[in-house]
């Protein structure tokens, strides 16, 4: 149990500590992560070009099989070990990545770049878990905050994962474009969208349209042509590397963000200093213990913790790093969240559970140590 720490001079120790491993791990980043990433560039590559030409050319089920695994690991690589490292910045002026820099980045997937900026790492990166500046406090019918307004579809989303999971990544590229808020949501106030007007309804569908349309033709329209009679086993083969992706992906985002003791906040809250925005950050997000591989596959957001303190960095050195900011939070009674993956996973689904019902006005949400009040 962590000790209870109040001093306000115990926040400032603590945010000091967070700074000096920024400044320490920043002073080392260099050529040595941008031949990390083009190593882990040239394996997706290798697994794309393999998983395609089984999936074409299987005879049998076994090398289909296999086929269908390859083409999904390539894309779950390039998703989140590259791709969402890149669009952070992680590689932006480094000698010898140019290929990496955010600006102007082609992420092999249906999300919109600019919309995923907007929403992911400006929006949810600062505030995260903050009502009505955080769009990932709901996912279209899908309550993730105690402080959002039960509805009542909220009632019916402990099996909604079942349903949203598979095509999880389609659903990202309609939740950070806006699309998804229009088709869910009634009310007036959004935090994707600006208003409901024409303007904000065309450059939704704009944004979403943009990726969606050149992505869902090449897997499904241009190789299952160049498959000729055998197209159908190309569409099937695409279609299964997709749900795989999409459920390794959800599964690896929902646990690192909900959880039955991950903090959240009611609109209007934000941090008073920067080692305030620190603790809010920690408490916010959840790690899970996996091996190397799996970490890899996950782009180092079983270290969801570290990437919200530091969302800059390569994904390795927030596997570096993990060990001392666990210890730091541990020192300034600052609670940090971990465990074995099927352990969290089995959180987030008690705190679906929990919020598909009203949450009482009266029960306060547990705070740190080292919180200071929301203003």
């Amino acid at each position: 149990m962590n000790r209870h720490i109040r001093a306000t001079a115990d926040l400032g120790a603590f945010g000091a500590e967070i700074d000096a491993v920024r400044a320490r791990v920043e002073a080392q980043i260099g050529k040595d992560d941008v031949r990390a990433v083009k190593r882990v560039a040239a394996l997706s590559r290798g697994l794309e070009i393999l998983g395609r030409g089984l999936i074409h050319f299987s005879l049998e089920p076994v090398s289909f099989g296999l086929g269908v695994v390859s083409l999904a690991l390539h894309k779950q690589l390039h998703a989140s070990e590259i791709g969402h490292a890149v669009l952070h910045g992680a590689y932006d002026k480094l000698p010898g990545a140019k290929r990496y820099a955010s600006k102007g980045y082609w992420w092999v997937s249906p999300i919109d770049e600019e919309a995923w900026h907007q929403g992911h790492n400006v929006k949810h990166h600062q505030y995260t878990n903050i009502v009505g500046k955080d769009p990932d406090c709901r996912y279209g019918t899908i309550r993730l905050n105690e402080h959002v307004e039960h509805q009542p579809e909220n009632r019916h989303q402990s099996w909604h994962p079942l349903l949203i999971w598979p095509s999880f990544t389609f659903n990202m590229a309609a939740h950070f474009s806006g699309v998804l808020d229009l088709y869910t949501r009634s009310e007036d106030r959004y935090e994707v969208l600006p208003d409901r007007s024409r303007q904000s309804v065309r450059k939704a569908h704009r944004r979403w349209l943009r990726k969606a349309v050149p992505y869902y033709a090449k897997e499904y329209v241009l190789f299952p042509v160049l498959a000729g009679p055998m197209a159908w086993k190309v569409v099937l083969g695409n279609w299964m590397s997709e749900v795989l992706r999409s459920v390794y992906s959800a599964a690896t985002i929902f646990t690192g963000h909900v959880g039955q003791d991950t903090a959240s906040y009611p609109e209007g809250t934000r941090a008073k200093s920067r080692a305030h925005w620190y603790l809010m950050q920690v408490e916010a997000a959840n790690n899970f213990e996996v091996p190397h591989a799996v970490s890899v596959l996950c782009g180092g957001l079983d270290k969801q913790i570290e990437h919200h303190l530091f969302p800059k960095w390569p994904p390795r050195r927030l596997r570096q790093v993990a060990p001392e900011i666990r210890s730091i939070c541990e020192r300034h009674g600052v609670r940090y969240l971990t465990g074995s993956w099927p352990t969290m996973l089995s959180r987030v689904f008690a705190q679906l559970r929990r919020l598909s019902k009203p949450t009482p006005k009266s029960v306060p949400s547990e705070k740190s140590a080292l919180s200071e009040p929301a203003v």
